[in-house]
């Protein structure tokens, strides 16, 4: 047995184990917001306001995303994004509602806040996703306004690591700053959010400019309903972060719902999905990061995570907003 398989089978041993963890993230009270990463604090924030402003779950997972998109400092999500192997800032979004009406777009270019343009595909056309240069016109059809991307800094990251082309994803570079390591690896790049409305209806959005320094074309996750996200309003709600294929092998978020809906608690459905994916591949993602995020109807959250380093934010009603660190498959 390798070294990878060892580690691989002794992290199973452990988990399978252990028992089943906190269903909710916060005992105060019933959470009614989450999303991925540290950054999800600021779009908890939005989504908060704009529920308090009459708005719906959909609305206030569309509000945070767009925080996330705007920030140029945020090398994972929108404006920021680093781009692909060709210098190209890609986009991809989903979201999806209690009813299950749902709206994608993929590999859009040009235009920022594409859960926006996922949201206006959903209401606004007979599809549920739209890819390339057809997203595009579409957005610009609806009104949406043309973007510089990528910034100076990405395109800065992206020369640099031209300099090598050396493609070694790295764990968790959601929560790395580009500015301490400029022209670094990229890895597994979004934000999840999922909220609880005022009228008890849950909705669900992901939104993500892809792995840094992709191929010409890749779209992982992030925008396909039940990999990246899926939201059932008779269980919950879940989303994934980390490697987009290693998700989509496992349909990721839609297996997390499954394993409420079969009477797990948030945090150990997230687990179940980890396990399985550690078994199906083994020593192929040693070294790769998948998370999943989930909340269930009744306001309980749970996340877990394939190795360290996973961080999400949950928001009670109240508006008050911490983070909480995942627990792992492997230490």
């Amino acid at each position: 047995m390798t070294d990878l398989s060892r580690r691989t089978a002794l992290g199973l041993t452990a988990a399978l184990a252990a028992a089943p963890t906190a269903a909710r993230a916060d005992d105060a009270a019933p959470i009614i917001m989450v999303s991925t990463w540290d950054f999800g604090r600021i779009a908890n924030q939005a989504g908060w306001e704009r529920r308090l402003a009459g708005g719906s779950a959909l609305d206030m997972v569309e509000a945070g995303g767009r925080v996330a998109e705007a920030d140029p400092t945020n090398t994972s999500v929108g404006l920021g994004g680093w781009p692909d192997r060709d210098g190209k800032v890609t986009l991809d979004a989903c979201v999806m509602t209690w009813a299950g009406d749902v709206g994608a777009v993929c590999a859009l270019e040009d235009v920022n806040h594409a859960v926006s343009v996922a949201r206006a595909v959903m209401e606004k056309t007979p599809h549920t996703m739209l890819v390339g240069e057809g997203a595009r016109r579409f957005a610009l059809d609806q009104g949406f306004q043309t973007a510089v991307m990528p910034t100076p800094q990405a395109e800065a990251a992206w020369r640099e690591w031209l300099k090598t082309a050396d493609y070694a994803p790295r764990i968790n570079r959601e929560n790395l700053d580009w500015r301490a390591t400029p022209g670094g690896p990229g890895n597994h790049d979004t934000i999840g959010l999922l909220a609880i409305g005022a009228d008890g209806h849950m909705a669900g959005a992901c939104t993500t400019s892809g792995l840094a320094f992709k191929m010409r074309g890749r779209v992982g996750d992030s925008p396909i309903i039940g990999a990246g996200l899926y939201v059932d309003d008779e269980v919950g709600a879940a989303t994934a972060t980390g490697v987009g294929e290693d998700v989509v092998r496992v349909v990721g978020s839609h297996s997390v719902v499954e394993g409420m809906r079969a009477g797990l608690d948030p945090t150990t459905a997230c687990r179940r999905v980890i396990e399985r994916l550690a078994r199906l591949r083994g020593d192929k993602i040693a070294r790769s990061q998948v998370a999943f995020l989930a909340l269930d109807r009744h306001g309980r959250a749970g996340g877990f995570a394939l190795q360290p380093g996973f961080t999400y934010a949950v928001t009670t009603a109240q508006g008050d907003t911490r983070i909480v660190r995942a627990d792992s498959l492997f230490s």
